[in-house]
């Protein structure tokens, strides 16, 4: 996997006055992507209801992978829709989410703790537990321009309104 130095990945471009708008490239291994950016997201190695061409025609720049649903079905990466979604649309940059949120919405299926989390799968029941280390080596084993960290989603209080 290549890396790029703290001081490479990001050139901001332009800023606003009056806000704090700003135009700015991410620089990534697999190419220059311009800020702000739309993201389509691509959770079972497909983005729903749009054709790989459908992804060129508008532009897209970058794709959103979702590491839990991948390593549940580790066959989608292999599938002739994983390839179209991910290598033959013209975009430059995969964003993987570490799958923190889909392991949090299970909270039944689930058990965390300080080195992980041991969850059940929502596909077959089997038993699973990942670190935040195997998340990020998944994530790089995907080819990942960027890569969320396994985190933890706090507990939303609808009565609050706060975590």
């Amino acid at each position: 996997m290549t890396t790029i130095s703290n001081a490479d990945w990001f050139r901001l471009i332009k800023t606003a006055p009056d806000s704090p708008a700003r135009l700015g490239e991410l620089i990534t291994p697999h190419g220059t992507i311009p800020t702000p950016v739309f993201n389509a997201g691509s959770s079972q190695a497909t983005v729903k209801a749009v054709t790989p061409q459908n992804l060129r025609d508008i532009g897209l720049e970058m794709i959103l992978s979702n590491t839990y649903h991948l390593y549940l079905r580790p066959e989608s990466i292999s599938s002739p829709k994983w390839a179209d979604c991910t290598v033959s649309w013209t975009g430059e940059g995969d964003l993987d989410d570490s799958g923190g949120f889909q392991i949090f919405s299970l909270a039944r299926l689930r058990e965390i703790n300080d080195q992980g989390v041991k969850f059940r799968s929502h596909i077959d029941g089997s038993e699973h537990f990942i670190t935040p280390e195997m998340d990020i080596q998944f994530q790089e084993a995907l080819g990942a321009d960027l890569i969320m960290a396994l985190d933890v989603c706090p507990v939303f209080s609808r009565q609050t309104g706060r975590g």
